[in-house]
């Protein structure tokens, strides 16, 4: 069996929850923004827009929870081998690492993607 030092992976689940945290707070503020417009427009397209980022907002939310879930169990998994390995982790890991780091990224991808989006809408809404 090939072990490696707990600092191949760092400390990057940290960074990822603090930045999951991050962005289900700024979601929270865009749908209470939503509410805002939602009060001061009507029209079908206005409320075409309302329904999507509703949905948007709903999809994400979903997606923070479920990543937050699959980096407690990897920071878990990590516990429990450095502590079996004194200090050291099976490099078997070190993979599941890097596809969390592509799906944090991709997520922050994502919610770029909808940042810009939602604040282009809010500007002919508002």
């Amino acid at each position: 069996m090939s072990h490696t030092s707990i600092n191949r992976v760092g400390t990057d689940h940290t960074i990822w929850m603090k930045g999951l945290g991050f962005y289900k707070d700024e979601i929270s503020v865009m749908d209470n923004r939503l509410t805002e417009v939602a009060k001061k427009n009507n029209s079908f397209e206005a409320r075409q827009g309302i329904e999507h980022f509703q949905n948007q907002f709903l999809v994400q939310q979903k997606n923070i929870s479920d990543l937050k879930h699959e980096v407690n169990n990897y920071v878990k998994k990590l516990g429990n081998d450095v502590q079996q390995h004194s200090g050291q982790i099976h490099e078997s890991l070190i993979p599941e690492h890097n596809i969390l780091q592509g799906k944090y990224e991709n997520f922050e991808m994502v919610m770029n993607g909808l940042r810009h989006e939602f604040n282009e809408y809010v500007a002919k809404w508002m």
